[in-house]
């Protein structure tokens, strides 16, 4: 009789849920935190590794409060719930009980930005990036494809830094290098030095969308925090014309890109989640994609009129 394998997960929160078991079989210092959300979906980690994926309950600054103890104790904890409940609600504590006492762990998004848009406001979280960006001592990664989430989880889980490590459900159809660097994805027949898009994480499908016929080259990354500030002086030349495409709060890699091209002449554009408006609407992911101009028709139109 023959067994089928089980193919890999494509959905990015899937694929960190089957990543679980054998990461905890893999790393025996390291601990799952949840406050309820991803419980259902972790049976076989919970039943093969008693006590190590501890659920405190719907109370999130606890939840950053037990990491950072399990931290202090020598563990290596992956905490995971929803952006907004991840980041936001306990903020404090993730400045506190982790960045204060200089402890690392793994928080670990689902939702992103709008993913859970039928949950309402209180379950968006555009500003999560921004917010974690704020702090010392953190690596974002914003994977876009669920092989990028397997590769990312084991190499931070055997790590000891503080990394935020945010999964959504818009994904693009190929995997790319997730060594935390700039990658020119599409040259476009442009010249070194001619205008440049980067596209952050999952937006890379989209970008490559909206400027099929646009005169620009295509890089992009799964790390946005810190920026590859290396690599993006090398893509955008010495007059750079850049625009940036990010799936969070519209400016959230603004400083770093003004620092690292702090001694050229530039003309620079930031598209993602609008900070200035709030859409007061409950709808589907692709339809607030499509009010926050997040889908490629939407991306066009902002850099066609950049170029223009």
């Amino acid at each position: 009789m023959t067994t089928l394998a089980t193919a890999p997960a494509l959905d990015l929160r899937t694929r960190f849920y089957d990543e679980l078991d054998p990461l905890l079989d893999a790393h025996p210092d390291v601990d799952v935190v949840l406050a309820v959300i991803g419980s259902g979906y972790m049976g076989r980690a919970i039943a093969r590794h008693p006590g190590r994926v501890i659920d405190i309950g719907i109370r999130e600054q606890a939840l950053i409060g037990v990491a950072g103890g399990l931290a202090l104790a020598g563990r290596r904890p992956i905490v995971h719930t929803f952006a907004s409940f991840l980041v936001e609600r306990p903020y404090e504590q993730v400045k506190l009980d982790l960045g204060h006492q200089d402890v690392g762990a793994v928080l670990v998004s689902a939702g992103a930005s709008y993913d859970v848009s039928a949950g309402g406001r209180t379950h968006q979280s555009p500003a999560d990036v921004a917010l974690i960006s704020a702090l010392p001592g953190w690596t974002v990664h914003v994977p876009g494809h669920a092989d990028e989430v397997a590769e990312l989880l084991h190499r931070e889980a055997a790590g000891t830094g503080r990394t935020y490590l945010r999964l959504s459900g818009q994904r693009n159809a190929r995997p790319g290098p997730v060594d935390g660097r700039l990658h020119l994805v599409r040259d476009g027949a442009i010249a070194a030095g001619g205008p440049l898009v980067v596209a952050v994480g999952p937006m890379l499908d989209s970008v490559l969308a909206a400027t099929a016929d646009l005169p620009v080259r295509v890089a992009w990354t799964a790390t946005p925090h810190p920026l590859d500030a290396e690599g993006l002086r090398a893509l955008a030349g010495p007059a750079p014309v850049l625009a940036v495409v990010e799936p969070y709060l519209e400016g959230t890699s603004a400083a770093p890109v003004a620092a690292a091209l702090a001694d050229r002449p530039s003309r620079v554009l930031h598209v993602g989640v609008p900070g200035e408006a709030e859409l007061r609407r409950y709808g589907t992911p692709r339809e607030h994609a499509a009010a926050h101009g997040l889908d490629a028709a939407g991306v066009r139109r902002r850099v066609s009129a950049f170029l223009g």
